[in-house]
């Protein structure tokens, strides 16, 4: 392995891991808040109650993946979905608001959108549950 490609699949793993530890702790919370929140965000747009329950795989499962570089396109592609539909259901009067402190309302969930959207087009790299070659990842 040259340095090069060491340095890119570091860079992979930072990636993927970071992402997939911050969007958990999201998921973790919402566990033990309940489903409550959620589900009344999904119901008062209309959709059906079930929905609600897949943003545990958006945001518990889905990480996990990430973490461990298992399934990781897939994974974070269920992250991206995760995030549109948090924007679409719950950011949408913040899409052209301002912070307080300056830069836009929603750059965590922006980081979180693109972080995710990276990794689907990377993969996982060699630093990863699927290893040197990249079946799983």
């Amino acid at each position: 392995m040259s340095h090069s490609q060491g340095s890119q699949d570091l860079g992979k793993a930072v990636l993927r891991i970071v992402l997939g530890v911050l969007i958990l702790l999201h998921g973790i919370s919402k566990i033990m808040a309940g489903p409550g929140f959620v589900v009344k965000v999904v119901t008062d747009a209309g959709l059906p109650v079930e929905l609600s329950y897949l943003v545990y795989v958006g945001e518990v499962l889905a990480p996990i993946l990430l973490i461990v570089g298992l399934w990781t396109r897939a994974a974070a592609l269920i992250v991206v979905v995760n995030m549109l539909f948090a924007f679409g259901l719950v950011h949408t009067k913040q899409l052209m608001e301002m912070a307080p402190t300056g830069g836009w309302a929603l750059e965590l969930q922006g980081m979180y959108l693109a972080g995710a959207l990276a990794v689907a087009l990377l993969g996982a790299g060699r630093l990863s549950f699927g290893g040197i070659d990249g079946r799983w990842n």
